[in-house]
């Protein structure tokens, strides 16, 4: 296979990715406003579809730059970036993405387009070698800790987050009727959902901008005519693709994990939608200012446990969530695992 189709094929396994990780993760932002018949499944796949569209608009003309795809795109040193290696990651992530959506486990798309992408730069970085090598000089530390240290963090600013906006927020309105407070977190829940779709474009579509960036860069040395020098060359056509595609993935819908999102760690009530949402939508802003990509997942769940764990720890299934936990845990090594056997199957034909 030449570079230049190599190229290609990668450019349209990253947009299937994408397409999968906005059905996928299609749950975030909308099982509670589902859970709560604020809207029906199908308004609510439109609603967040909508803002995660908007979400590129905001990116480009606001913040004026698409720092977490130029984070994704250094998770591994230049020299060692090449299609093989691009080409056995994403191929890693998208297994791992069907899986856990086939069982109906929330896990992490970032992560596992980063652990896929590590994980056969290390396999790479040993075949070449000879095997003498771990590998592991092949990948940037740093980032890649920065990144896992927030499959802890995330969920544990979205829950404290949460538990703060639902204490304020029921003590502003105590004295307020309930069925009247009802009525009015109900149309609320529309507008924290939105601000979390939001986030979910605003971090999920980079994250694939940035393997197709790094594509683009690693066919520049190869000759490739569509390869760039850096991520400030990226075409417009690709951030567009990518945040259009997230909005057709989302519209696809992700029921088995809404399920799991909207009902089985907690009974949520529109309150409690409005607090989750809106403290998911604030961790996500402050990751875009600070260029890490995060789980939207982890997010939203750590915020809906906060949630819960307001009214007391017997709302929250612990069992459900351990489960989660340990999910969230596996999703970097197994992809990394998985990707780094796609390149001794495929990846060295392709060298």
């Amino acid at each position: 296979m030449t570079p230049y189709i190599l190229l290609i094929t990668i450019i349209a396994l990253a947009l299937v990715f994408d397409y999968i990780n906005g059905f996928h993760d299609a749950a975030n932002s909308i099982a509670t406003i589902v859970s709560t018949k604020v809207l029906s499944p199908f308004q609510a796949v439109l609603w967040a579809a909508f803002f995660n569209f908007v979400a590129f608009f905001i990116a480009k003309y606001l913040i004026g730059e698409f720092g977490i795809a130029n984070t994704v795109s250094k998770a591994v040193i230049e020299e060692f970036i090449t299609l093989p290696v691009i080409f056995s990651g994403i191929v890693a992530a998208i297994l791992w993405n069907l899986a856990t959506w086939w069982l109906g486990i929330p896990s992490s798309s970032s992560h596992t387009l980063i652990g896929g992408f590590a994980g056969a730069a290390v396999m790479s970085t040993m075949y070449a070698s000879g095997y003498q090598t771990s590998g592991f000089e092949a990948i940037k530390a740093d980032v890649i800790i920065k990144i896992a240290s927030f499959i802890v963090l995330a969920p544990l600013i979205g829950m404290l987050v949460s538990s703060l906006l639902t204490i304020l927020i029921l003590y502003i309105f105590k004295k307020v009727n309930p069925h009247k407070a009802n009525l009015w977190f109900k149309r609320m829940q529309l507008v924290s959902s939105g601000l979390f779709s939001i986030g979910h474009g605003l971090n999920d579509s980079q994250k694939v901008m940035g393997i197709i960036a790094a594509a683009m860069i690693a066919a520049h040395a190869k000759g490739v005519d569509m390869g760039i020098n850096s991520i400030k060359d990226l075409p417009d056509w690709v951030a567009f693709s990518c945040f259009g595609v997230i909005s057709l993935g989302t519209m696809s819908g992700g029921w088995r994990i809404i399920k799991t999102m909207g009902s089985r760690i907690t009974k949520v009530t529109p309150l409690e939608g409005v607090a989750a949402e809106t403290a998911g939508a604030l961790t996500l802003y402050l990751t875009e200012l600070l260029k890490i990509p995060v789980s939207t997942t982890h997010t939203i769940t750590g915020a809906i446990i906060g949630v819960g764990s307001v009214k007391r720890l017997s709302a929250v299934r612990w069992g459900v969530t351990r489960s989660l936990l340990t999910a969230w845990i596996l999703t970097i090594p197994v992809s990394a695992a998985l990707a780094a056997l796609i390149f001794m199957i495929f990846g060295r034909m392709l060298l």
